[in-house]
């Protein structure tokens, strides 16, 4: 129970510093609005291509933004760990009593919380430009599940780097030089038929993938619940795997500090 409370606590303390300043949502949601856009305009033909297996572009690449948006989400949250750990924050919690997995349980939770509210955003921007969604409101849950198991690994992944490193430019090279292949290697914005067949192999692996797959397959018309169930036991155990490593980062830190 002290671990829930104390998550609790840390995430409300993340959340009250979020209504300082509301505008952080709305600049952070620039990049993946942007490409919403843009893309959506420039690629709308591209559903011409047989073997594409759409109808409409647009409907096709809003869950690929919202999964893209995820991941960066996560892949940034360790600033926030640097940051603490530059102002003494940090060590102030590490004389106190509480639960050093509920200092980064926090961090994490708050992220979600703003995932799921972005997603909404995104995802009515899309129908706004034309987008139409088969799933409905499971399809729509399927969605927001998929993209926040796979933000929360990479969030944790992010904040171990950000206790090993500490250093804001390295966890932002590092992240960059991580997440912009797995974009890319992914089915965010092309069918997997049209990709080349080494970029489909290195997808099968791709947890950017898992989650695209799972978010579309589950707002189609006919959703392979076998797919989405396998794809995200895969992020589960992707989330357990990196929480793992980020508790082993803290105990170091802990350790050096």
């Amino acid at each position: 129970m002290n671990l829930v409370r104390h998550s609790w606590h840390m995430t409300v303390r993340h959340l009250r510093g979020l209504l300082r300043q509301p505008w952080w949502i709305a600049i952070s949601l620039a990049q993946p609005v942007t490409y919403l856009v843009l893309y959506g305009q420039l690629f709308k033909r591209i559903v011409e291509l047989p073997g594409f297996a759409a109808t409409s572009y647009i409907t096709f690449v809003t869950p690929g933004i919202v999964i893209m948006m995820s991941i960066f989400g996560g892949g940034w949250n360790g600033m926030g760990i640097i940051m603490e750990l530059d102002n003494g924050v940090m060590d102030r919690f590490l004389v106190s009593p509480v639960s050093r997995f509920a200092i980064i349980a926090g961090r994490l939770i708050q992220m979600s919380i703003i995932l799921v509210v972005q997603t909404a955003i995104v995802l009515i921007l899309g129908v706004i430009l034309g987008a139409r969604f088969d799933g409905g409101i499971v399809g729509l849950i399927v969605l927001m599940v998929s993209s926040v198991l796979l933000a929360v690994p990479f969030g944790a992944l992010s904040n171990a780097m950000g206790l090993t490193l500490r250093r804001t430019e390295s966890v932002i090279g590092a992240s960059n030089f991580i997440l912009l292949p797995m974009i890319f290697l992914s089915p965010v914005f092309m069918a997997p038929a049209l990709m080349p067949g080494w970029i489909r192999a290195v997808a099968r692996f791709n947890p950017v993938a898992w989650a695209v797959e799972s978010a579309r397959s589950a707002m189609s018309l006919t959703p392979d619940w076998s797919l989405i169930g396998t794809d995200l036991l895969l992020l589960v155990l992707l989330t357990c795997a990196a929480s793992w490593v980020a508790t082993k980062a803290f105990t170091s830190y802990q350790r050096s500090a």
